[in-house]
């Protein structure tokens, strides 16, 4: 499977989980892969992302700007619906792996990152693709 592949399909897992934790009135989540942040940005604005967001997490979910630090809240809703999380998600933007963050999820369990981005309902708060 190309990285590309990965990318998207792992953009889709997050979609989907996102789309639950807003289906059950929780907060957004919180992207803090860069690799899988750039898949979601070429896709964004797209013909297909529409399509794509709506078959993943069951509607459109926008993107916008939030910043933060700490641990990942919907880590454990990913690994129960597709099991641990893959190096993808621990991969900076060029392609290098970020050891040292895989290395303490997989002893830990726990991811504990930092993030800009995350998706919203398409309520308006939306950042324009490539706004980063």
């Amino acid at each position: 499977m190309s990285t590309t592949t990965m990318e998207r399909r792992e953009l889709g897992r997050f979609l989907a989980v996102a789309g639950q934790q807003f289906a059950d009135g929780g907060g957004p989540a919180e992207m803090f892969s860069r690799a899988v942040d750039a898949a979601w940005h070429q896709m964004l604005g797209t013909s297909g992302y529409e399509a794509f967001s709506t078959e993943h997490a069951g509607s459109v979910l926008g993107h916008r700007e939030m910043s933060g630090f700490g641990p990942i809240g919907w880590v454990a809703a990913y690994e129960k619906a597709y099991g641990p999380l893959l190096a993808i998600w621990f991969t900076a933007a060029d392609g290098v792996l970020e050891q040292g963050a895989l290395a303490r999820y997989k002893e830990t369990g726990t991811v504990v990152a930092e993030w800009d981005c995350g998706p919203t309902t398409g309520d308006g708060d939306d950042a324009a693709p490539g706004s980063r």
